[in-house]
């Protein structure tokens, strides 16, 4: 047996698919004219895109606008015409096509690895991807095709890139194991969107099984048996039927009441990327959105900001298409580790306490008032909510708030309606804001607490990197009592608060969230029916004990005891 860690729950049982990459051999010697080798290159560039574009269109099929954006990343690196021309260059001086491809991937890799800003370190990955499949291109290797799978199958890698992912059959796909990875790799968050089992960082996995062999993975513990024996299969084979009866089970659960057995309610929302996810919303038994992330809208775009008809039509397709139901949109979140291809953001020591998000929309207001004109004409067609992200001080809030006013003020003098029935509120993502709630609520309509940055911040440790990753405690404490003064600032004034960060479809958070009072949790649509059900087991009075006994405690192990035995 092997270990892993499970990415994506679930239980698989079968043939295993060994992915085994083309293995890239580069030759010294150099044959050809000079422009026959730099034809060799372009001809293969051009393929490169292609292919790209192609698996984008596949995989628009099954995934969200929000893990769409990393083709976006690719496409700009073939595209990218100062990567072509060092390679030319390096052809032109002598070398062979693919050594000079390799040459110029590896110098811009190691480039974008040493660098201290965790948005670039990232794209060294989409590199090694993109100068993975030029240089099978100028080679005429045959990249291994999923998408020619016609059984069923659990595929074995060592990785897979979001490339390999998207071409995913959830026909033939019963799972997928690989040797390197983690929960937040791309292939574990597309695992999760396409609701397939995936085990990841499952070291010796490669070197241990050949195509054919059998295996079992268990993605819910973190598993995977080689060679089961007869008892072992049948032992799994009644888990994977209960645990597929048991997610069936939830679907009863989709136009159910989200109360607890006293009967308290809570509302549980859905994170979307753009209209697309609506559907998934929906079916999932999602009561509203509790995050629209516009900064695809922005991303996606490849020249210039969105424009205001963009803009309108997007936000119009969510309204109308939640049918009456709450959607909170976010304004404009980028910076950080959220680029845009068509904007350059000064360089920063710290970019994610840096230009960004709401600091970067009040200083570009000709960008930020466009969205709030979009948003405000959307406003007729549903339930809209408006959220200011990362605000720091009442005043930002207020400014922002007050933006807000004046274009709604000038489009009612332009004659367009405009709802008078708008949500203004904040996201909740600095200690300063969790600490001064109170004093918030007194302008603000609602809270949206973003617990990814939160906790980053509280703990002063950046949540990419994997030396400091131990300090992601969502459970902490220290970060419990900057939830409950938030809740408590809200609940003093009238206000609602919600949570749309990772937290608030954790599990073994929702007990003690829903004892601090929470009244919203907002989540990936495939964690909605499962938390449902959990708040539909729990008593509101005892986890309100089990609350205030969790903020007593030293750390995020005794909390997480603590849970347990009361969930016992």
């Amino acid at each position: 047996m092997l270990k892993g860690i499970a990415a994506s729950n679930g239980i698989a049982i079968g043939k295993v698919y060994k992915m085994e990459s083309p293995k890239i051999e580069i030759s010294m010697e150099v044959t050809g004219t000079e422009e026959e080798r730099l034809q060799v290159f372009r001809n293969a560039l051009a393929k490169t895109v292609s292919d790209i574009e192609a698996v984008k269109e596949r995989a628009s099929v099954n995934l969200s606008a929000e893990e769409l954006a990393i083709f976006d990343a690719h496409l700009m690196m073939a595209n990218d015409p100062e990567f072509a021309s060092q390679i030319e260059e390096m052809i032109r001086s002598g070398l062979n096509a693919d050594k000079a491809a390799k040459d110029v991937a590896d110098m811009m890799i190691g480039m974008f690895e040493s660098m201290e800003d965790a948005y670039f370190k990232e794209r060294a990955a989409d590199i090694k991807d993109v100068s993975y499949r030029l240089l099978c291109n100028i080679l005429g290797l045959t990249i291994p095709d999923l998408t020619a799978i016609d059984e069923e199958v659990v595929i074995v890698a060592n990785d897979l890139t979001p490339s390999d992912t998207a071409q995913l059959n959830k026909k033939y796909t019963l799972g997928f194991i690989t040797e390197i990875g983690g929960r937040t790799s791309h292939s574990a968050i597309m695992a999760r969107s396409l609701e397939i089992p995936a085990v990841v960082g499952c070291t010796g996995i490669m070197e241990n099984v050949k195509s054919g062999d059998c295996v079992i993975m268990d993605a819910i513990e973190g598993k995977v048996i080689l060679s089961p024996s007869e008892e072992e299969v049948k032992e799994y084979t009644a888990k994977k039927e209960a645990f597929l009866a048991e997610r069936e089970a939830l679907k009863v659960l989709k136009d159910a009441k989200s109360v607890t057995t006293d009967g308290h309610e809570v509302e549980l929302a859905g994170n979307i990327g753009g209209p697309k996810d609506v559907e998934g919303v929906l079916n999932n038994g999602g009561e509203g959105v509790g995050l629209f992330r516009t900064e695809f809208l922005y991303m996606n775009s490849e020249n210039d900001f969105p424009s205001e008809e963009e803009q309108f039509e997007a936000y119009k397709a969510v309204l109308e298409g939640m049918g009456g139901k709450k959607v909170v949109v976010r304004t404009l979140d980028i910076g950080g580790d959220k680029k845009l291809n068509y904007f350059t953001f000064p360089e920063e020591m710290n970019p994610f306490l840096g230009y960004r998000a709401i600091r970067f929309c009040l200083d570009r207001r000709d960008v930020f008032r466009t969205q709030l004109r979009a948003l405000a004409r959307a406003s007729v067609y549903g339930k809209l909510c408006i959220m200011f992200p990362m605000i720091a001080t009442v005043d930002e809030f207020k400014t922002a708030k007050a933006l807000y006013e004046e274009e709604k003020a000038k489009l009612l003098a332009e004659g367009i309606a405009v709802s008078d029935d708008v949500q203004i509120g904040m996201m909740v993502e600095i200690p300063a804001a969790a600490v001064l709630a109170d004093q918030f609520a007194k302008y603000a309509d609602f809270f949206s607490i973003g617990t990814n940055d939160l906790i980053q911040y509280s703990m002063a440790a950046d949540r990419m990197s994997e030396k400091v990753s131990y300090l992601y405690q969502p459970l902490n404490p220290s970060l419990l009592r900057l939830i409950k003064s938030t809740i408590d600032g809200a609940h003093k004034h009238g206000k609602w608060t919600g949570m749309c960060g990772e937290m608030a479809g954790d599990a073994m958070a929702a007990p003690v969230l829903l004892g601090l009072g929470l009244d919203e949790f907002s989540m990936s649509a495939t964690s909605i029916l499962n938390t449902r059900k959990i708040v539909r087991s729990l008593s509101y009075a005892d986890m309100k004990e089990l609350a205030e006994k969790a903020l007593q405690l030293d750390c995020e192990a005794d909390v997480a005891e603590l849970v347990r035995e009361t969930l016992k």
